[in-house]
């Protein structure tokens, strides 16, 4: 009786430990890409000329720290390197409006 046991618990402690094999991600793993994906966010809206504040608006469920360490981070390197920032050319069409009426004046 207790052979069937013990190999039944050997069996359970390998499958357990393949885990990572199987591709499911810890709760640091999964910390770490978000904070990953937060600070890219922030960088690309740098780099789009975008404030932080519409970065934060068009990216709410991004950690706001994440995103502002990237932002940050992109605009130290730019300065650093003497980097123009590239506007986005799928600006909306009443942000196109309000920025032609005022160069008209």
């Amino acid at each position: 009786m207790r052979r069937p046991t013990l190999l039944s618990l050997i069996a359970v402690t390998a499958l357990l430990g393949g885990c990572d094999a199987l591709g499911i991600e810890t709760a640091a793993q999964v910390y770490a890409r978000k904070e990953a994906e937060g600070r890219a966010i922030g960088s690309a809206c740098r780099h789009a000329v975008r404030s932080i504040e519409d970065c934060f608006a068009s990216n709410p469920r991004s950690g706001k720290a994440a995103v502002f360490e990237g932002w940050k981070d992109m605009d130290q390197y730019m300065r650093e390197n003497s980097i123009v920032g590239m506007p986005s050319e799928n600006r909306a069409p009443a942000e196109k409006a309000e920025t032609s009426a005022g160069n008209r004046s």
